[in-house]
């Protein structure tokens, strides 16, 4: 079994709020390099004070097109998060998901729900 190791956002981010995509990209490319080499991570959101899904879609979301779920859920967990920011956390996961599963769909129903921008030029 492989040994577990503990990623501190806060340390990564250097900031209690993590709300920038680049920041998450971060977090992501650790998650990554981890995942790769068969790491089991806790995700440590100690100090964390701020969260938006631009972030975690960067830091987590992303993930889901490179691992598949089972990989995912078995060697990633997270710690020290809000209850909110758990909601906001699985809405990411979700989406992330549905989108992996069949990118072009999703923005085309995407394209469909919010309009085509094409079509006001």
């Amino acid at each position: 079994m492989s040994e577990q190791i503990t990623i501190s956002v806060f340390e990564i981010v250097g900031s209690p709020l993590c709300v920038a995509s680049e920041d998450g990209q971060k977090v992501f490319e650790r998650l990554e390099l981890a995942l790769r080499n068969g790491r089991r991570i806790v995700l440590s959101f100690h100090n964390v004070t701020g969260l938006t899904s631009a972030f975690l879609n960067a830091a987590i979301g992303q993930l889901y097109g490179i691992f598949d779920e089972q990989t995912i859920r078995s060697h990633l967990s997270v710690s020290d998060v809000s209850a909110d920011d758990l909601v906001l956390l699985k809405r990411v996961v979700d989406t992330a998901k549905l989108y992996f599963k069949d990118p072009e769909r999703f923005r085309q129903t995407t394209r469909d729900v919010l309009g085509d921008e094409d079509d006001e030029e």
